[in-house]
């Protein structure tokens, strides 16, 4: 565990702030990326997969809400399994949920490029994490206020998204029925691909240590987040779903442009455009937020460069473990591929939200956390083959640095 030493955090985030993280995590670029992928291997079970990833979803955020308000520290279930399961648990958790979100972020960046400048979208996804890892590094206020005004917008794009296609589309209420083309195997794996969409709730926990009256304000705000973007998600998919077509739906690499386009209102698909866009900024400056606290918590313990345990003595941020996210974020968004990083990125944060409900089982609630771990291991296990392989093999590796470390 980190020394009495170390310096701590300043509470500045109230329940509207952390709610609003958690929005700017989940409603972001994942219902602009995720929706076609899931539908193609949903087949017409798109909605059913939504559903799954939403209730596995909900038994994570209880868990993680429960833990952390017994744990309000940064880290999140790395601390969580650190407590409760053991030093391995929480190492494994840690290293993880820093190698998911990594490539979490450079997902994000890489849906900003594309949207705004497809002929340069490495260039301009290096640029934007360069930017938002200015603003984190000048403190979580700034972070929390520039996430603020990201929501209102991206809220605004997709309620126009919803509003265009009813008003103007043809949709047609039985392309949401399930057909034949339905498998067991194909809904589990869209669950698994949509959970990347729902994974932001995380970052509330992360971020235990700047929240002021973390035993209250984080068991309310994690479901908050959780409930408003399950809406949003179910009202997108299911408008986009009766407008597109499954099959329109999965070949399409702008789904909610292409759905506006459809309506007859080609002259507003830059909007659509430019609220993509944003909304991955949005997802990016959390996601950097979360990844940089669990470096911080892990650098505490040494299982990191414990120099990255650094707070700066003016914004009250851990400075050098963002400048650090950063460069690494920026080096992967400069050479992936979106969708691979989607994946593998899936496969990470599965197992993250696995211990963490490992952990939640020792506190004596069971049903919940007994259907989280299940969930997730059945969704890790099950998307598609390249993702899991490279997953194992990543996660292996922490492991086998962690057993050497300890042997040294």
């Amino acid at each position: 565990m980190g020394t009495p030493d170390d310096p701590k955090l300043r509470r500045r985030l109230g329940l509207a702030d952390a709610v609003t993280i958690g929005l700017g995590s989940m409603i972001g670029a994942g219902i602009f990326v995720a929706l076609a992928p899931a539908a193609a291997a949903a087949g017409s079970g798109l909605l059913i997969g939504l559903a799954v990833a939403a209730v596995v979803a909900y038994c994570n955020a209880t868990s993680s809400a429960w833990l952390a308000a017994l744990y309000p520290q940064s880290g999140g279930t790395y601390v969580y399994g650190r407590e409760r399961l053991g030093e391995f648990w929480g190492y494994l958790a840690g290293w993880s949920f820093v190698v998911g979100k990594t490539a979490s972020c450079a997902a994000m960046a890489l849906t900003v490029g594309f949207y705004a400048w497809p002929s340069h979208a490495h260039a301009v996804a290096v640029a934007a994490v360069v930017a938002l890892t200015a603003v984190n590094y000048a403190g979580i206020e700034k972070s929390a206020r520039l996430t603020r005004a990201i929501v209102a917008v991206v809220l605004a794009v997709l309620a126009a998204v919803v509003v265009i296609v009813l008003g103007f589309g043809g949709v047609e209420g039985a392309r949401l029925f399930v057909g034949e083309d339905v498998s067991v195997t194909g809904v589990l794996q869209a669950a698994g691909l949509l959970f990347f969409a729902f994974a932001g709730y995380a970052r509330i926990a992360t971020l235990g240590e700047e929240v002021r009256d973390p035993e209250r304000t984080i068991p309310l705000a994690i479901p908050v987040a959780l409930g408003i973007t399950l809406a949003v998600y179910a009202t997108v998919a299911a408008v986009v779903l009766a407008q597109l077509g499954n099959a329109g739906l999965a070949a399409s690499r702008a789904p909610l442009a292409d759905a506006v386009r459809g309506a007859g209102q080609p002259g507003l698909v830059v909007v659509v455009q430019v609220g993509a866009a944003v909304a991955a900024l949005g997802s990016l400056l959390s996601l950097i937020l979360g990844v940089s606290r669990t470096t911080l918590a892990m650098a505490r313990d040494r299982h990191l460069p414990h120099a990255l345990a650094a707070v700066h003595p003016r914004f009250g941020s851990p400075h050098r473990a963002e400048l650090v996210v950063g460069l690494v974020v920026a080096a992967v968004a400069a050479v992936a591929d979106v969708r691979d990083a989607i994946g593998f990125s899936a496969f990470a944060v599965l197992l993250y939200y696995a211990i963490a409900n490992a952990s939640a089982m020792t506190l004596g609630r069971r049903p919940i956390p007994v259907v989280g771990l299940l969930g997730c291991v059945l969704l890790a296990v099950l998307l598609p083959v390249a993702s899991v392989a490279v997953g194992t093999g990543v996660v292996l590796a922490g492991a086998l640095g962690y057993a050497i470390r300890r042997r040294m």
